[in-house]
């Protein structure tokens, strides 16, 4: 499915495969391995490919999507980036074909990412749920405590701290959606 939606995504965006190669800096090669079902991208092939052709990176891994559906805690897609510190995020909407993406994520006890910001399209709601956080947004930064929220313009740069000992969770709500 993924080589499908791959092609699909590059021909409607009338690119050949050495200019989106080009500018995802990946071999065309790769890409013709993945367009043909024959390789298994790592993440940040895929973050590049999404970021060439412009769509979010929940793109690839979508399916199917009929109607509302129902996301049972125990069948959450989850996504865990090593890249990101521990961070884990949780999907609690049933796919990210929609116009909305509500995630829960687990920030770990440490976790600082203010050296690389997050920065993607839309518009973002985070609600903490436990724990201590400080939000950094374009230059302002805000202390969540629990029950807190704070609503901001994704596409400014953010980023977030927990300083305390122990692993903080949120609920976060973006749209469009960024994976």
């Amino acid at each position: 499915m993924l080589g499908q939606v791959l092609r699909e995504t590059r021909v409607a965006a009338h690119l050949s495969l050495e200019t989106l190669a080009a500018a995802a800096g990946i071999s065309a090669g790769l890409i013709s391995q993945l367009e043909r079902g024959r390789g298994n991208p790592s993440f940040l092939t895929l973050r590049r490919l999404a970021a060439a052709l412009q769509v979010p990176l929940g793109h690839f891994l979508q399916g199917p999507q009929t109607g509302p559906m129902l996301v049972r805690a125990d069948q959450r897609k989850r996504l865990r980036f090593p890249t990101e510190h521990g961070l884990m995020y949780e999907l609690l909407t049933p796919g990210v074909g929609g116009t909305l993406e509500v995630l829960r994520s687990q920030i770990p006890a440490g976790f600082d990412n203010r050296e690389e910001p997050f920065r993607h399209a839309g518009e973002e709601c985070v609600h903490l749920l436990s724990g201590t956080l400080r939000v950094g947004i374009s230059g302002r930064q805000f202390e969540l405590a629990e029950g807190d929220s704070v609503t901001y313009d994704s596409s400014l740069a953010h980023w977030w701290l927990n300083a305390s000992g122990a692993g903080a969770v949120i609920i976060g709500a973006v749209t469009p959606p960024s994976f």
